[in-house]
């Protein structure tokens, strides 16, 4: 059993920031799918996402929709918009106590890695000092597959996603973001990541890339370096 030590109140003040951000954006994709699905029921219909916004304001000055739909239209674009700013201000805050640590600026020397990923480790995780090994980390993240025994076979299923779920999101998203471009600049022959995409698919590689890069920084904040683990590089 591992026993952790309770997190720093600087600790708990980041968690705080990191769950106000996260809560306003789960509430302005509410609005957005409230809005989608107003308009839906008017024939008109718009891709899922923030980034289709400006669409849907285009769309509602040229649709011919009675007043009191286009009036609810509006307040949900403003309510949206209102959402918008006050994460705006949430991200820059967390930017700003992501360059203040020095180990949070050390994370974001790993590709894939962010202020908002940097915060998280912070803000969640243990002393990584805790952990034996970096596996263990990528354990305790629910980065690594489930082992399922039957008639002395060994089997490994999916992740087993315990753990904190905040960390193990961003690192997947930050290792899909790596898959994505590699898949499109295509990765040295011969590399970790060529091997990988040329026999699994894309999500399977971005989770074990996650893996990886879940070690990497156990081993970057247990040696204090910055980021150096050709493993994780395109070119590997």
């Amino acid at each position: 059993m591992r026993f952790v030590e309770p997190r720093t109140e600087a600790q708990q003040a980041r968690g705080v920031l990191f769950r106000a951000r996260q809560r306003l954006v789960h509430q302005r994709t509410e609005l957005v799918n409230a809005l989608r699905a107003v308009l839906y029921e008017f024939g008109l219909v718009v891709p899922q996402g923030i980034a289709h916004i400006r669409h849907i304001e285009a769309m509602l000055d040229e649709a011919v929709l009675p007043e009191a739909v286009k009036q609810e239209c509006l307040d949900l674009l403003r309510q949206i918009s209102e959402q918008s700013v006050r994460i705006d201000v949430r991200t820059k805050k967390i930017r700003m106590l992501a360059q203040e640590s020095e180990n949070t600026c050390r994370l974001q020397s790993m590709p894939g890695v962010g202020p908002l990923t940097a915060l998280a480790i912070e803000a969640f995780a243990p002393d990584l000092q805790s952990f034996r090994r970096g596996r263990d980390f990528a354990a305790w993240l629910g980065l690594v597959p489930r082992q399922f025994s039957s008639g002395g076979k060994e089997r490994l299923g999916k992740i087993s996603k315990a753990g904190q779920a905040d960390i193990r999101r961003l690192l997947i998203m930050g290792a899909m973001t790596q898959v994505n471009w590699a898949s499109r600049k295509a990765p040295a022959p011969g590399s970790w990541l060529a091997r990988m995409l040329a026999r699994k698919p894309r999500m399977l590689v971005a989770i074990a890339l996650a893996n990886r890069m879940a070690r990497a920084i156990w081993a970057m904040a247990t040696k204090q370096e910055d980021y150096r683990d050709p493993a994780l590089s395109l070119a590997a």
